[in-house]
């Protein structure tokens, strides 16, 4: 028993049960190991191509990583709050902390050390999805535009004749991306509006087509003021820039028709710039490229604004 007659025995057993349960909730929510598969996906899409999951492992993580900080913080304010109350037969204040360098130091470090391990993560698989090296199957640019898109597919079509190194349409293109371009690509495109809509869902917007299990590129070019093309369920978005070229690869692995929209606040119009993108099996893909000609959909749309002459030397410095 205390002087005062309050037995503070019960407080040692309730406080060691808190800590352990604290412990547990940690190690449960940072557990490692485990795959995207195994958490929830916390409002992303189901991915729909082989890098996507990439990306959700990493949301899934910065969520475990917020979680465990809130639970730990959650943790120490609710002991503080239970364990170091006022009792009611003492009326002095209790001890003050000041100037304590162990804590002072700990509240600096942790926070350095949780932004650092965030960078690093974020840093690596940021490297991985906008790494280019690797030659790709098929190049699409695609073209932002007040108010739609446009598609240039550059690929060797029976029917359209020219060579997209040489077109003058594509001229706002870097050499660094053309030198993966086919030989003699005379290409077809496809071009929208925003009245445009797929004939299938009814949905707004032009239709971009893409083969099931080939990689694709993606080169990003804009004709007026700054886009952003998303296609939702590849959980991967980037801007397209006038005067400067964007560009990423992915290899989609799910047949289907799926969302696209511009998520960059463009205009007036910015809200219907919608469109589709269908990923199909190859051989319907180059079905639908023929089909393309035959329309007389030959050669390529305007890419965009040309580079200026800081964006070259930019990257001819980093090449």
């Amino acid at each position: 028993m205390s002087p005062n007659g309050s037995d503070r025995s019960p407080r040692r057993p309730m406080r060691r049960k808190l800590l352990q349960a604290m412990t547990a909730g940690l190690v449960l929510v940072t557990a490692t190991g485990c795959t995207y598969k195994d958490f929830p996906r916390l409002g992303m899409p189901t991915p729909t191509t082989e890098e996507a999951p990439r990306i959700l492992s990493l949301w899934q993580g910065s969520w475990a990583a917020a979680l465990a900080t809130g639970v730990l913080v959650w943790g120490l304010i609710l002991w503080s709050a239970m364990f170091h109350r006022r009792s009611r037969t003492k009326v002095e204040v209790p001890p003050q902390t000041r100037y304590n360098m162990p804590i002072e130091a700990l509240y600096t470090v942790v926070p350095l050390i949780i932004v650092s391990v965030l960078f690093y993560f974020t840093a690596r698989d940021e490297s991985k999805l906008l790494d280019t090296s690797k030659k790709p199957d098929l190049t699409v640019n695609v073209v932002g535009f007040q108010w739609s898109w446009g598609f240039n597919y550059i690929e060797n079509v029976e029917g359209s004749t020219g060579d997209a190194n040489t077109d003058e349409n594509l001229a706002a293109i870097p050499d660094r991306f053309k030198k993966d371009f086919p030989a003699n690509a005379g290409g077809v495109y496809d071009v929208g509006t925003p009245a445009t809509k797929n004939p299938q869902t009814g949905n707004p917007g032009p239709t971009l087509w893409l083969p099931k299990g080939k990689t694709v590129r993606f080169v990003l070019t804009s004709r007026d003021v700054i886009h952003s093309f998303w296609v939702v369920p590849f959980l991967m978005k980037q801007d397209v820039i006038p005067g400067h070229t964007n560009a990423f690869q992915v290899t989609p692995n799910k047949e289907g028709t799926f969302l696209g929209k511009c998520a960059e606040l463009c205009g007036v119009d910015h809200s219907r710039m919608l469109f589709n993108v269908k990923v199909v099996s190859p051989e319907r893909y180059e079905q639908h490229l023929k089909d393309l000609a035959k329309k007389g959909q030959t050669g390529y749309i305007p890419a965009g604004i040309a580079q200026t002459s800081h964006e070259k030397n930019r990257e001819t410095t980093n090449l």
